[in-house]
């Protein structure tokens, strides 16, 4: 299993092998309470089986956080795990050659607390998909951030209830 950890505001990875995955079970809503005073600490990342190679889990454990820091900006550190189970890119010639296409992410995010042992606060399973963004988006553009900062966008709303960025140029995905 690939595992990734990455302290918050820091763009260099290293990997942890020991790093604590997703323990998984029914989804779990923050405490009200957290979901205005909670911070993210540290974002580790597993992918297990799925066809991702470690350019994919650094990215992803990239954005993810860089999301993170702009909805969770609260004092109380918790860490966050995710488990990616399923990863889908458009194809660059389909989406050139039609304008269409779309990236997506299947993974459960946990919300543990790192001074109680790693409780759990919070999870959420989801299902994340992305517009490709038409013809030359699809072509050159850097699909994995694409998904990636999506699925930090779709945790923000759900575990914080906030997008973190304004739709606009500097942000790769639309909404």
């Amino acid at each position: 299993m690939k595992t990734l950890a990455l302290p918050p505001l820091l763009a260099v990875l290293a990997c942890a092998a020991c790093a604590p995955v997703v323990q998984g079970g029914p989804p779990l809503a923050l405490p009200s309470g957290l979901t205005e005073t909670a911070s993210i600490g540290t974002v580790y990342v597993s992918t297990g089986w799925v066809n991702a190679d470690e350019e994919f889990a650094s990215t992803f454990a990239e954005e993810v956080d860089q999301e993170m820091q702009s909805c969770a900006y609260g004092t109380y550190p918790l860490d966050l795990r995710i488990h990616v189970e399923e990863v889908h890119r458009a194809g660059r010639l389909q989406t050139a050659l039609t304008g269409e296409g779309e990236h997506g992410i299947r993974a459960v995010a946990e919300l543990v607390d790192p001074r109680r042992d790693n409780q759990i606060m919070g999870r959420y399973p989801l299902v994340v998909r992305a517009d490709a963004g038409g013809r030359l988006a699809g072509l050159l553009g850097d699909r994995q951030m694409i998904a990636s900062e999506a699925f930090g966008r779709a945790l923000c709303d759900a575990a914080f209830s906030r997008n973190p960025r304004r739709s606009g140029p500097h942000n790769a995905t639309a909404g």
